[in-house]
């Protein structure tokens, strides 16, 4: 990745996020057959987080995530939600995010990516009952 790095980390951490979101979408092709929604706690000793994602075809990002940064936070929170709202809208995904506890960075934002991780995992699975239907009353995402 060749960023902008020497202004900020913004860009180039949103721009992941837009092309892990295209890759996603664009791997699930028309969505039928997958399971559509999935929702996954992760803990990390003191930190609890808990992601639930709908591959609805709507961009919608929930992010109730807050940390005490630090002196050693190499990253600001705030690009962290821009990496995922970038996810959000290019999966096309109703996505929501809350750490519920904790209070190391490292711990909270690593629990955030891997709730995140399963969560996900849960909504792209192949549904036996669904092969061949986009699963949505409406027929299509």
């Amino acid at each position: 990745c060749k960023g902008d790095l020497q202004i900020d980390q913004h860009h180039t951490v949103e721009d992941t996020g837009i092309a892990l979101g295209s890759a996603i979408d664009q791997a699930l092709g028309d969505r039928k057959g997958i399971a559509r929604a999935g929702c996954f706690y992760f803990p990390l000793d003191e930190a609890l987080a808990r992601t639930v994602v709908d591959l609805s075809g709507r961009s919608y990002l929930h992010w109730n995530v807050s940390l005490d940064q630090g002196p050693r936070s190499a990253m600001d929170l705030s690009v962290l939600e821009g990496f995922f709202k970038a996810i959000a809208d290019n999966v096309r995904a109703n996505l929501h995010i809350d750490l519920l506890t904790g209070r190391d960075f490292h711990h909270g934002t690593e629990a955030v990516f891997k709730s995140f991780a399963r969560a996900l995992r849960q909504a792209v699975a192949l549904d036996g009952r669904l092969s061949g239907v986009v699963p949505s009353t409406k027929g299509v995402l």
